[in-house]
This record gives C-alpha cells, structure tokens and sequence, in this order.
C-alpha cells in the first residue's frame, strides 16, 4: 500500500510503485519514478528526472536530483538513476548531469553515508560504500564494491577502482587502480587491499597473484608500458583480477597514482 504522510508534497506526475512509503515533509516534483519497497524519509527532497529503483533507504534531508553546481549547466533535460537496494543516509546529494541528455548514475546495494556529495555526471557502481562527508567531484567513476572513507575528496575526471579501499581525509587526484589499499593527501597505493579482499572470499591465490602484479607495476625499475608488457605476459594472462589491473591502467586518462619515493 503507498503511504504518503499527509504533510509531504508529491507532484501528480510522480510515478510511485504501490508500496512506496514517503515521510513527512518530503518533497517529490515532477517526473520522478520510485520502485517498490523504497522507503523516502523526512524532509528528502527529490526533482524531477530521478529514477530510483526498488528496495531503497533515502533517510532524512536527502536531497536528489537538483540542479548541479556547474557553471556550464543551462538547464538542458538530464537525469540522475538510481538502482535498487542503496541506502542514502542523511543529507546526502546527488546532483543532475551536465549536457542534455547525460545522466548521474548510482548502480545498486551501495551505501552513501552521511553528507556525502556526488557531482553531476558521476557514476558509482554496485556495492560501493562512500563514508560519511565524502565529496564527489563531477564525471568521477567508482567501480564495484570500492570502499572510499570519511571526508575523502575526489577530483573532477578521476577512477577509483573496483574493490580498492580509500582511507579517510585522502584527496584522490589520479585513478586508484584496482585492488588497492591507497591512502594521504594525495592518495597514494602502498599494497594490496587483502582484508577487503579476503572479507569478499577471493582465493589466497588470487590474492597473491595480485601482490606479485602489484610489485612489478608499483616496485618494479620498470616504466608503464614495461610492466603492463610482463602482467600481460604467461606469468599473469591466467588471472582475470590482474587483467582487470591492465585494462583499468591503459584507459587512464588522467594517470594512476604510485606510490610515494
């Protein structure tokens, strides 16, 4: 059965799935889509052009889809899509894309904890957790299962790879690679993310597959093109985790971070 308190203001054109619950004094304008189960709390403020999928929290003062904070947005038709099961907690944002068309996007079983921000064009994968006051900056890419701390700050354009870990008050100014543990101000690698990684039941081969991968592209007296030649070579072409490293490194457009001297 929906449930719409009575103080909260729902636009006609909102399409709710029948048992969407919304809180008071939400707000949802417009064009918006949610999916079954989606629980909106108090005081969530959603614009139009937001999808958001089944099985979600969206907890108190959450604010999606407004317009985003970029000079160059003229107020052309974009979206933000969320998937199903995230929990946004608290006065979250997520901002609208830039260029028409374009769309922000948050994939499904992430968690956003407490104020973080994501810009516009962002696009976060699945099972992702962004601890509490983590800024976004705009057509930043996170990828499955990547683990970003507390006040961590990431720059416009950046990638942070799948199943890496981020340590709290870092700035990521260059793409994390995958598997990694990175940390510091600017965030760099210094090991393999092997907690996570055991938590996530990858084999302890696999695992040190990953570290020998890891110290010829990070250890090694080898430039880049040297080292992805060897991870591409028989010792490695068996893991697909070390194929993932390679791809991750050749579409680096703004360059992978490396360890400090």
């Amino acid at each position: 059965m929906l449930t719409i308190h009575p103080t909260a203001v729902v636009s006609p054109k909102a399409n709710l799935a029948e048992d969407v619950v919304v809180g008071p004094y939400a707000v949802i304008d417009g064009s918006v889509t949610i999916g079954a189960g989606t629980n909106i709390g108090p005081a969530v403020h959603i614009f139009n052009s937001v999808t958001i999928g089944a099985g979600c929290k969206i907890y108190s003062g959450a604010v999606i889809g407004n317009p985003p904070q970029d000079l160059k947005y003229n107020g052309e038709p974009t979206t933000v899509t969320i998937g199903e099961n995230n929990v946004i907690r608290e006065y979250v944002t997520i901002n609208l894309a830039t260029g028409e068309g374009n769309a922000t996007v948050i994939g499904n079983n992430n968690l956003l904890m407490a104020y973080v921000h994501i810009a516009h064009n962002c696009v976060v994968g699945d099972n992702c957790i962004i601890a509490n006051a983590a800024t976004v900056a705009g057509h930043v890419v996170i990828e499955d299962y990547a683990i970003i701390g507390g006040l961590v700050g990431i720059h416009q354009f950046s990638r942070v790879g799948k199943h890496s870990i981020t340590g709290g008050c870092s700035k990521i100014t260059m793409d994390i690679v995958p598997f990694v543990s990175a940390d510091g101000h600017p965030a760099r690698p210094y090991g393999i993310n092997t907690i996570g990684l055991k938590r996530r039941n990858i084999p302890q081969e696999t695992i040190e597959t990953l570290e020998r991968a890891y110290r010829v592209l990070f250890r090694g007296k080898l430039n880049t093109s040297g080292a992805l030649a060897i991870l591409e070579g028989p010792e490695f072409c068996h893991c697909p985790e070390v194929k993932e490293i390679v791809r991750f490194v050749k579409t680096a457009e703004r360059g992978i971070a490396r360890e400090r001297d």
